[in-house]
């Protein structure tokens, strides 16, 4: 044997050889729990009590490090302490520790006693009983450690109490009066070995001696418990006084078994996982060790529900005693001190009122005599705190104790924790189903979906609501369904049935916390998203951040707020509605409007910091003038950069819609328009369309036509991006028409520029050169340049539709060099990709090729999907140009997919068309054909004439072999658009027409 425990530490068979106080505690740790890995902070709460220093890590690897050195030293062979990916673990084979053994022997004795083969059960209690040098672990201290001790000792004590039942079957009566007289003298009010004293002096002939025994035993009770005999020694009493002498029969450890556990829920639905798991861990356990599971969850998650359905089903394992105490942690009472419970425990157990002590100490020493010896299984429902369960938890081993709380009682040593989440869709389904009536459910799928959905999956809220439709039988589901979606309505009054409510067992959690987390809880009823992050926290609190964090983990441990990922955080629906109520009508509009304010100010600075960075062009902070209430917070949230903007992507959008609702109108726009350009590149246009729009009201709410042309531009580039060109057009007409009111040159020169590009889309190529060359104009009477790299590479898009190449080069190299100049890295990947296509048309596939892959590889890094499609589909035209059909088709592929994600109809079009040419010189015609006609439906339904000429030109040269008619058909209509277009194109389908002829 390896190790000792039973007694003083024991390595390598002798003395222990660790003489370090901290790593005794350490190894001795490891020994108690060898069957699992010990996290690294259950060690270092072992070592320095739950108040470690800084360093306490680095010390207990520095410990570990020498106990392994010392093991090896005391010829310990092989690697016995391995580091686990949460903790340590100490590697142990069958015969290595004495605890393992004892157990063992225990087991195998206590087997023998069952088939009354006394002589056997002898010899197994004395093989294990031999094991013991002394107290457990004796000379180390340690709260964690004196605990698991306590519990080893208290087997010990099992195990001689039983191991004498089997000498006084056995007649051996006289041989242990000596032993038996020292034990009881050292523990005097354990009533078993007390009795078994009294039946060996008995069986002696040593009645008057016995009866002494019994009185002795009697005036000690009564003088430090002040509780009479159990009812096994008062029975032992009458026995001796009878003359009904011999130990045969008698068996103090059979007590009457006792069941106090609730009525378990017959409709018990879903936790399947859950509860399959848990059965499988506490009958690995094994019957002699005992074993604390704390079930926590949101209120209404079904924690009371899983504890009596589990402790029904595991009932049989654990025969002697099934109790069940509410400790009333969340109730409109108030918590049940540790002694009130344990008095409740143990008159459950059937100790009587007069015998249940004053003091709570002696209470518990009572209650852990009355568990010695049972197989007890314990429901602590409704605690409130660790401090509250933790006297309760039996120390005997056998036990079974489960645990309930709406809080995560952290402050509980060696228990294994179970946080419930709310049901499986499929589960919740299936618990309406148990409550309304399967046929009902099973008629209208779609509405009991919807109503689940609506209870935010949460039990209680189903079985709330279920209840109420239950008694209704006039009502279908879909009458359900549409109640809790009534916005007019308040939802949580769904969810009432009697003295049932939902909103009352929020409110009890509620009431539980500090008063300035209360604060938090309801100024979170605020925030319209459905995440939000500690910085959004700080702000909308006006907290300190390390306060705003605190008061979210105290909202996490009492499950009204779930961690969803590090430093980010959500509601709970039907918690979100509380806390939304809550607001309304505690606090006041000032402190709402004030927070509210300040939340929206967090969000704008902090989205216009990290989008400045990324404005190609312009000063974003021309729109979002001033500084944040909360710099700290803003350049926090803002160092995140894209990954936190779009994070919180979906919050901005909420955030929005809210400033309007609420009249807060200047934050609604400027809002809208310092997340434009994260919307706009990441392809969320619908969002984009969505907030602007929103924004749009709000700045003609104040009348502000700066904000109303700001807004404006940007809804005309979604409009743009949808293939709406026409709308996109008038958009910004009526932008330009602001800007020359309020005489804002840049405005109008910006608009002006971006008005030439869904002109060009709607085949007014020569409209649109004519109105970016006066875009320009308006440009260079502007001190500051901003809008003229904009202007620039407009311009030369449209010489280069008209067929100018030469002065779209001219333009795009003045835009290159300003670019440079600037130092503006953007704008050089989107002039090089600009150039690339001029090449391309040149004929110059080298020069374009070389200038493309570059522009390529920044605008990846730069993450603009619009650009990176449009780069894709020049780089596989030049490719296809230059014989490597194949490498286009990888490249046109991703450019459609690039394109249909970023929702860009005209890009989807564009790709469509190039890729079916180069499908077709593959040979492959049948897919080029499908790929124009996609195009072409697609080009026609937006009104993009050069994506139709394309799509024309493309199904004419599939077609040109097989139906020459149709081919002419189609080559003679790409024509007259492109001659409409004014686009050079126009002479290549010339040339096809006239090679058919």
């Amino acid at each position: 044997m390896r190790f000792g425990i039973l007694g003083p530490l024991q390595v390598g068979g002798g003395e222990s050889t660790v003489t370090a106080g901290r790593d005794r505690v350490v190894l001795a740790v490891l020994l108690l729990h060898a069957r699992r890995v010990v996290p690294v902070d259950e060690l270092v709460d072992a070592v320095w009590d739950s108040d470690p220093p800084a360093t306490a890590r680095g010390q207990l690897q520095t410990c570990v490090s020498r106990l392994r050195r010392l093991l090896a030293a005391a010829g310990v062979p092989g690697e016995t302490i391995v580091t686990g990916p949460a903790g340590y673990r100490v590697v142990l084979e069958s015969d290595d520790l004495d605890v393992q053994l004892f157990e063992r022997l225990v087991i195998r004795a206590r087997a023998a006693v069952a088939e009354q083969n006394w002589p056997d059960a002898r010899a197994e209690y004395q093989a294990a009983l031999a094991l013991w040098r002394g107290p457990a672990l004796a000379g180390i201290s340690g709260t964690a450690v004196r605990r698991a001790a306590a519990s080893l000792d208290e087997q010990h004590m099992l195990a001689l109490e039983d191991s004498f039942e089997v000498e006084l079957r056995l007649g051996r009566a006289g041989d242990v009066v000596a032993e038996l007289t020292d034990l009881v003298d050292r523990h005097p009010l354990r009533e078993r070995l007390r009795g078994q004293l009294m039946l060996a002096l008995a069986d002696s002939g040593r009645r008057a001696e016995a009866l002494t025994v019994f009185r002795s035993g009697r005036e000690i009770l009564a003088g430090e418990l002040g509780i009479e005999p159990g009812a096994a020694l008062a029975e032992i009493q009458r026995r001796v006084l009878a003359g009904e002498v011999g130990s045969v029969g008698v068996n103090l450890s059979i007590r009457p078994p006792v069941r106090c556990l609730p009525r378990a829920i017959e409709d018990f639905t879903g936790r399947l996982e859950t509860v399959t798991r848990l059965r499988k861990e506490i009958e690995d356990i094994g019957p002699d060790f005992s074993a604390v599971y704390v079930i926590d969850g949101m209120p209404g998650s079904g924690k009371t529900a899983l504890a009596v359905h589990l402790a029904t089903v595991l009932g049989n394992e654990y025969p002697d005693a099934h109790l069940f105490v509410d400790l009333h942690g969340h109730s409109l009472h108030s918590p049940l001190p540790p002694a009130t419970a344990v008095g409740a425990l143990l008159r459950q157990l059937g100790v009587p009122g007069e015998r249940l002590p004053s003091d709570l100490a002696d209470r518990l020493a009572l209650w852990r005599t009355e568990l010695a010896g049972r197989r007890a299984l314990l429901v602590l429902d409704n605690a409130a705190s660790a401090a509250q369960v933790g006297p309760l938890l039996p120390a005997a081993a056998g036990c079974l104790t489960v645990v309930t709380s709406r809080r995560r009682l952290m402050g509980l040593d060696g228990v294994r924790a179970q946080s419930l989440t709310v049901l499986e869709p499929a589960e919740a389904i299936d618990l309406l189903a148990r409550i309304v009536g399967v046929e009902r459910v099973r008629a209208e799928p779609t509405a009991a979906a919807e109503v689940v959905r609506r209870c935010g999956y949460l039990p209680l809220a189903i079985r709330l609501a279920g209840a109420r439709l239950a008694h209704r039988s006039r009502w279908r589901v879909a009458d359900l369904a549409q109640r809790l979606g009534d916005a007019d309505r308040p939802v949580l009054a769904e969810f009432a049935v009697e003295h049932r409510n939902l909103a009352d067992a929020f409110a009890l959690s509620h009431a539980q916390l500090p008063e300035p987390v209360q604060r938090t809880f309801r100024l979170l009823g605020l925030h319209p998203g459905e995440e939000f992050d500690e910085y959004a926290v700080a702000a909308l609190t006006e907290l300190p951040m390390t306060v705003a964090q605190e008061h979210l983990d105290e909202l996490v441990d009492a499950h009204l707020v779930d961690e969803v990922g590090a430093g980010r955080f959500r509601f709970h629906d039907l918690i979100r509605e509380y806390a939304a109520e809550l607001v309304t009508v505690v606090g006041g509009e000032p402190e709402r409007r004030r927070a509210l304010q300040a939340l929206l100010d967090f969000y704008l600075h902090a989205a216009a910091s990290v989008s400045q960075a990324f404005e190609p062009t312009g000063n974003l902070r021309v729109a979002i003038p001033g500084e944040p209430a909360r710099p700290d917070l803003v350049e926090a949230a803002a160092g995140g950069g894209r990954d936190w903007l779009e994070g919180e992507r979906r919050n901005m959008v909420a955030l929005v819609r809210t400033a309007v609702e609420q009249g807060l109108h200047r934050y609604a726009w400027q809002l809208a328009r310092a997340n434009w350009r994260s919307l706009f590149v990441g392809g969320h246009l619908d969002e984009l369309i969505q907030t602007h729009t929103d924004g749009l009201r709000a700045a003609e709410a104040l009348g502000d036509d700066f904000g109303i042309a700001t807004i404006q531009n940007y809804l005309a580039s979604a409009y743009f991006r949808l293939g709406e060109f026409q709308r996109s057009a008038d958009a910004l007409r009526v932008v330009i028409a602001l800007w020359e009111r309020l005489g804002d040159l840049p405005g109008q020169s910006v608009a002006t520029v971006n008005l030439g590009l869904p002109l060009m889309m709607l085949g007014r190529v020569r409209e649109a050169v004519e109105c970016l060359e006066h875009g320009m104009s308006l440009a260079r009477r502007i001190e500051e340049w901003h809008s003229m790299p904009t202007v620039l590479v407009n311009l030369g898009t449209g010489y280069l539709q008209l067929g100018r190449y030469p002065e779209a080069l001219r333009v795009l190299r003045n835009r290159l060099f300003m670019a440079r100049q600037w130092g503006r890295i953007i704008l050089v990947a989107d002039t090089m990709g600009a150039l690339g296509a001029v090449y391309n048309r040149l004929g110059r596939y080298d020069l374009a090729l070389r200038r493309m892959y570059l522009a390529l590889r920044l605008q990846r890094l730069r993450g603009n999907p619009y650009a990176i499609a449009d780069l894709l589909n020049e780089i596989g035209y030049a490719e296809r140009a230059c014989g490597r059909p194949d490498v286009a088709v990888d490249l046109h592929r991703q450019a459609l997919t690039t394109m249909r994600d970023a929702g860009d109809r005209g890009g989807e079009c564009a790709a469509r068309n190039h890729l079916g040419r180069a499908l077709l010189d593959l040979g492959d015609t049948s897919a080029a054909l499908e790929l124009h006609r996609q195009a072409l439906v697609g080009a026609t339904r937006i009104q993009h004439l050069f994506e139709q000429a394309r799509a024309l030109d493309g199904l004419a040269s599939c077609l040109r072999t097989t139906d020459p008619a149709a081919s002419r058909s189609y080559w003679t209509r790409a024509l007259a658009l492109l001659i409409q277009i004014e686009s050079p194109d126009q002479h290549a389908v010339r040339q096809r027409l006239a090679e058919l002829d």
